[in-house]
């Protein structure tokens, strides 16, 4: 299974409870309909003095579904979406490795 971990970092302007607003009720929605998505957990981060303020994890079969899913019309709209309420967003490719289910 391919795992994607996105950090996100809130714009300018934006307050914490409206970032975790758009993330959970605006975004959310979106990203549960990107094709072929396996699982998806968002992670509003609380520290205050924290570089990032969300992290995303999906997983899917593959890479190349991943990248097909954002090919896709809802693709394009969730990494718009995204863009245009994050003032930056780093994405990680893991190789996930559990140590307790």
């Amino acid at each position: 299974m391919f795992k994607a971990i996105i950090l996100l970092t809130r714009k300018d302007g934006m307050t914490k409870a409206q970032f975790r607003d758009w993330m959970l009720v605006g975004h959310s929605p979106l990203a549960k309909s990107l094709p072929g998505v396996r699982k998806l957990t968002f992670n509003v981060v609380e520290n205050e003095d924290a570089e990032y303020d969300g992290v995303s994890e999906l997983w899917f079969d593959s890479r190349e579904a991943f990248d097909a899913a954002y090919t896709t019309e809802i693709g394009k709209a969730v990494a718009g979406d995204s863009l245009a309420n994050v003032k930056a967003r780093i994405r990680l490719f893991v190789d996930e490795q559990p140590q307790i289910s």
